[in-house]
Order: structure tokens, then sequence, then C-alpha cells
């Protein structure tokens, strides 16, 4: 196995792996905080209100620490990638005749679904870097740790969220 070349800094150079990695987390952690802002907005009065807001919050941090980590690490932010993820999920959002898609509670669910797919991707990620910090001091084991309870507890929320929201829908449809 090759020893990794030392950075000016004393480290070692982060693996091209772990960058690409890191880089499409990045994607996906800026994608989750515009789908929970959009989700907060639109629930701001709701009985989801409080808890979309508190989630979306965690994740702005969360997304924080991850730049973090990816700084501690030297790895450098591919802002193309970035905008155009953007740019993508924008597209996304129209319909053929290029008018916002109507919201329902339908989109409610899988907007749910989709920030819980996004949390368990993120507490895999917490994971492998724990695995990376055993190698590179860098990374404080600690700090991951508390992302990783963080993310079990976001699953929780979010669990909690799609039971009433999918309650809430199939009550308003009435029995088949």
């Amino acid at each position: 196995m090759a020893v990794p070349a030392a950075t000016r800094s004393g480290g070692i150079h982060a693996p091209p792996w772990l960058g690409i990695y890191l880089n499409d987390h990045l994607v996906a952690a800026t994608a989750a905080v515009g789908l929970a802002r959009r989700m907060t907005r639109r629930h701001r009065r709701s009985a989801y209100g409080g808890e979309l807001a508190r989630l979306t919050a965690e994740l702005i941090q969360d997304r924080r620490s991850l730049l973090w980590c990816m700084a501690s690490l030297d790895v450098p932010v591919r802002r193309g990638k970035l905008r155009a993820s953007r740019a993508a999920e924008r597209t996304a959002r129209l319909t053929p005749g290029s008018r916002p898609r109507r919201r329902t509670g339908v989109n409610t669910l899988v907007g749910l679904e989709a920030l819980r797919v996004g949390v368990e991707g993120k507490a895999l990620l917490w994971r492998s870097l724990l695995a990376v910090a055993v190698h590179d001091t860098r990374l404080q084991t600690g700090r991951l740790a508390e992302l990783l309870e963080r993310a079990g507890q976001q699953l929780t929320t979010l669990d909690s969220l799609h039971s009433r929201a999918a309650s809430a829908l199939i009550a308003a449809e009435g029995p088949a």
C-alpha cells in the first residue's frame, strides 16, 4: 500500500476518491437544505412547521460541518458540480409547460421521503469519516460521533412527520 504524500500542513493528502465522495455528499446536502427550506416555508403554519424549521436549521449546520471536514482534509469544493446540481433541481421542479408543480399532500410525503433518504446517506457519510479519522487526525472523532447521533434523531423526526402526513393524506381522501 502506498504511503500518502505529506501536505504543507504536515497532514496527509486525501486520496482522490475521498474528494469525489465528499463533493458528492456536498451536492446532496445542498439539495437537502434547499428542499427542507421549501418545505419549511410551505408548512410554516401547519402542524409540521416547528419540526421542519428545526430540522432545516440542523441540516444547514450539518452541511457546514461537512464543509469544515472538507477544509480540514484539504479537499476542494467543486463549485461546478454544485451549480450543475442546483440547475438540475430547479429544472426538475418544472412541468413540461414550464409552470411550477402544484403542491399536494403527496408532494409532502415524497419530500419527507427524499429528506429521509438524504439523512440516511449523511449518517453513512459520518460513519465513513469516522473510519477515515482513525488514520487521519485532522478529523475530530467526537464531533463526527455527535453528527452521527444527530442524524439518528433526524431520522426519528422524519419518520414521525411522514407517519402523520400519510395519515392526514389518507384521512383527507376518505375510504376507498
